[in-house]
């Protein structure tokens, strides 16, 4: 996610943070190379312009030049700035008086709007909301059939009519949503190859029929500037309550998710971060502007992992680890909790100086073929070699890779791997029962159990 732009933005901080002193001279260079950074990124021209002007002001005045430490203010000026480019505070849906809340979805053809449709719904459901689907493009070939099986997917209500004016579905739809007790219903209109009269007639002839609370517009985030094109015109024509950013774990250069709330004033609410059904989070402009210069985002983690894992299976496991008893069970279902948080690339990106881990580390991925093997490997042990790895010799190893599918090297692999974890729990036992001595030396009451 912006890996070119933020490997430049925190190289070029990163120079001026080494500096004890910073002149006139020092701040601009930076703002060239800030410059060249976001222009690469296909960051409109004119809020490149008015970001660099910004900074530069902030960064040659007393704020900086009287600080202790000028390059981490200028770090902490640059990541205000960010912050405010984006939309300083997150940016919610709003919720109708009168259910259900309507939320009107558009956007071109390829953006992936149905898709973000049926992730937003799950989203509201996580919420514990009660929405309705309703298939409005008529026109695409099979694009309500792809609606009706994403929401059977989904095992979320899908409605659709054979034969009717998109802006009759969306009244029918609001109707049956009202009998059936929807709280929210999600209208997935129509798309274009490109911007034209027609769909934005439709799109107005749709929002004067059922009076949206939102109006989201889908734009593809590698798309760049196109993509802030598309939302200016949309919100000139049919005036936008906000945007949904998609592919945004792709090779984006950045450009659209640092551009389009200062060109169109709409507000970024959420952002699509992989094809998965569930891969789809609210956007917070302060924690991307942290993830951009390499401050890691903590609280997003925090939240992926309350959402993937399971709190009396970790509460259990600790117990464990506390007495050294972790089993290959036990490593299967904490790998099984981990990939359930996304590939290890996204996962290490949002902890502190996560950018700066080295690429062999960081592509290591939990694949799909590589959990299955690990699996298969442990599938295949009985209960006893699972409990204590130690029994497994070398005729149980040759049992054990035919049973699996797999090769004697795979399994080597994956005992030493568990050997090496538990090793590391160990040393970190140890260390607890240290501190716990040197505690007790120094005439803490108590005795420390070892």
């Amino acid at each position: 996610m912006f890996a070119n732009l933020a490997d430049k933005l925190q190289q070029t901080l990163k120079n001026l943070r080494g500096k004890g002193k910073l002149s006139e001279k020092d701040v601009d260079a930076a703002m060239r190379e800030i410059r060249l950074a976001l222009l690469e990124a296909d960051v409109n021209f004119k809020v490149v312009k008015d970001f660099v002007v910004s900074i530069r002001e902030r960064a040659v005045g007393q704020e900086v030049m009287g600080s202790l430490t000028p390059g981490q203010q200028v770090v902490k000026i640059v990541h205000q700035e960010l912050t405010r480019l984006m939309g300083r505070e997150q940016s919610r849906l709003s919720v109708s008086s009168h259910p259900p809340t309507v939320i009107m979805m558009v956007g071109l053809q390829g953006s992936g709007k149905t898709t973000t449709s049926v992730k937003l719904a799950l989203q509201l459901r996580k919420a514990g909301r009660n929405p309705l689907l309703a298939a409005a493009d008529i026109y695409r070939p099979g694009a309500v059939r792809q609606l009706e099986v994403l929401c059977k997917s989904a095992d979320l209500p899908c409605y659709s009519e054979n034969e009717a004016k998109p802006e009759q579905i969306c009244l029918n739809a609001l109707r049956f949503a009202s009998r059936e007790g929807k709280d929210h219903l999600i209208i997935d209109t129509a798309g274009r190859l490109h911007l034209d009269e027609a769909m934005m007639a439709e799109i107005k002839v749709i929002k004067a029929a059922v009076k949206p609370t939102e109006l989201l517009l889908v734009v593809d985030a590698m798309t760049g500037q196109d993509a802030v094109n598309a939302a200016a015109a949309f919100h000139q024509a049919a005036g936008l309550t906000g945007v949904i950013l998609t592919k945004l774990d792709g090779d984006t250069r950045g450009g659209a998710a640092l551009s389009v709330r200062a060109v169109t004033g709409c507000p970024i609410k959420y952002a699509g971060v992989g094809e998965k059904i569930d891969a789809l989070e609210p956007f917070y402009p302060e924690r991307m502007a942290s993830r951009i210069l390499g401050m890691g985002d903590v609280l997003s983690l925090i939240e992926k992992a309350e959402a993937a894992l399971d709190k009396d299976k970790a509460r259990e496991l600790e117990k464990k680890l506390r007495r050294q008893e972790l089993t290959l069970e036990d490593f299967r279902d904490q790998l099984k909790q981990l990939r359930s948080m996304g590939n290890l690339e996204q996962i290490l990106d949002l902890l502190p100086g996560g950018a700066g881990i080295p690429a062999e580390i960081k592509n290591i991925s939990l694949s799909e073929q590589q959990f299955t093997r690990v699996e298969a490997i442990i599938s295949s042990m009985t209960k006893a070699e699972r409990l204590s790895p130690v029994i497994i010799n070398s005729s149980r190893r040759r049992r054990i890779a035919q049973g699996s599918g797999t090769t004697v090297q795979d399994v080597n692999r994956l005992l030493n791997q568990f050997a090496q974890m538990q090793k590391m729990f160990k040393q970190m036992g140890n260390l607890e029962k240290l501190n716990k001595l040197k505690k007790f030396k120094k005439g803490k009451k108590g005795f420390p159990f070892f």
